[in-house]
């Protein structure tokens, strides 16, 4: 019998089709899989280098839980070199991931029955790891009109004497969108007056901005001791597979996640840890080139997203994903299909037109679709061709 805690959790959507999108290539369908949001850009070779040379040098060893000291150091002053956040190297934990900095935090506060505010759309496993740790997720609901962004009188009206903690992305996965300034202090000016509720901000695609510098919503005096603020090298320099993420918390929250990791993983990869300290500490110029490439394939998915009736959408600021709303095509047909949900329409276009979106019920938000664009243009202007001519069956 297995733990009552799987009842409470389900696969990644996102992983989901994606293996059903890789079984079926493996049958010899083209396949154009445009569901992970993985760069699809090489790790810059400085980084790579400084790899092999950890592995030269025999840096092979155990590392300390939080990281190694000049990982943190680096982490530290990346904080406020970028984002004027002032981190002590012992309010710093490295871990295998962003994904596990989240979890550690989530684990750190959330008791059985305590709330977690996420407004939606969110990224796939905000709840789920809420659900796993029994606390109760509230959802704040957003749409393409309001560029997918909450208000702060909707966040005034779901914090109750039972909120622990805030969940959000800034650029958002899976919107893209990004909040500004005076839209950070006017949320931080509800958590000022409801100091019993933490703020976790997800600044992974910090570095995937088309607007300018990134604001961090830990700049605010007032709440920055209750903000932990999550980032690491996996989006920003094409580092996905080494597993490094990291967080940066007031010292009583950081040290619960170095205990917590202390027993479940221990420090990440020591090779990786050396391949951070160089990405954190060495030429941007191939970060702000993947951005620029990035940009201009939003540009191009958009101008062609144009041509296709029924999809609405934002023009995201940042991160690599197009989230559209397709409930226009919700009860059309093609005289053999009808399309009730965006799941079943994401299973529509990968059989019809092979290729693999997510739906956005995994998002919180069943009326959309995520279009991931971190791929090359000619596979995007492909995708959308193939889209275009399946989607004009539907009436």
């Amino acid at each position: 019998m297995l733990a009552d805690r799987l009842e409470r959790i389900v696969e990644s959507k996102t992983i989901k089709m994606s293996k059903l999108s890789r079984e079926l290539a493996a049958k010899g369908l083209d396949i154009i899989n445009l569901t992970l949001g993985e760069p699809d850009f090489q790790t810059p070779q400085h980084i790579k280098d400084a790899a092999k040379k950890a592995i030269d040098d025999g840096y092979t060893f155990y590392t300390p839980v939080a990281g190694i000291p000049e990982l943190r150091k680096a982490i530290s002053d990346k904080f406020k070199n970028d984002n004027n956040l002032d981190y002590a190297i012992d309010q710093i934990v490295v871990s295998t991931g962003a994904k596990q900095s989240i979890i550690n935090t989530i684990l750190a506060l959330i008791n059985p029955g305590d709330e977690v505010i996420i407004p939606t759309p969110y990224w796939v496993s905000y709840s789920d790891m809420v659900n796993m740790v029994e606390g109760i997720s509230v959802f704040i609901h957003s749409t393409v009109d309001a560029d997918f962004k909450i208000t702060a009188e909707q966040l005034e009206n779901a914090i109750t004497s039972k909120t622990k903690l805030f969940m959000f992305s800034s650029p958002c996965n899976p919107t893209g969108s990004v909040y500004s300034k005076d839209e950070l202090q006017k949320l931080a000016n509800v958590f000022e007056k409801n100091p019993h509720v933490y703020i976790m901000s997800d600044e992974i695609y910090e570095h995937i901005n088309f607007i300018g510098k990134h604001e961090s919503i830990a700049q605010f005096d007032a709440i920055k001791d209750r903000v932990i603020t999550i980032n690491g090298v996996s989006k920003g320099f094409a580092m996905t597979g080494w597993r490094i993420g990291y967080m940066g918390a007031n010292k009583e929250i950081a040290f619960a996640c170095e205990k917590i990791q202390s027993q479940y993983t221990s420090g990440t990869s020591s090779i990786s840890q050396r391949a951070a300290l160089s990405a954190l500490t060495g030429t941007m110029q191939p970060t702000h080139d993947m951005a620029t490439a990035y940009k201009r394939r939003r540009d191009l998915v958009l101008n062609l997203m144009k041509n296709i009736s029924g999809f609405k959408t934002n023009k995201p600021e940042g991160a690599f994903y197009i989230f559209a709303d397709v409930s226009f095509y919700f009860g059309k047909s093609d005289g053999t299909t009808t399309i009730q949900s965006s799941e079943e329409l994401c299973m529509y276009l990968l059989e019809k037109a092979h290729v693999a979106l997510v739906s956005g019920d995994a998002f919180g938000a069943p009326e959309c679709i995520r279009f991931a664009y971190a791929t090359s243009d000619e596979k995007l202007t492909e995708a959308l061709k193939r889209i275009k001519n399946t989607v004009d069956k539907l009436n």
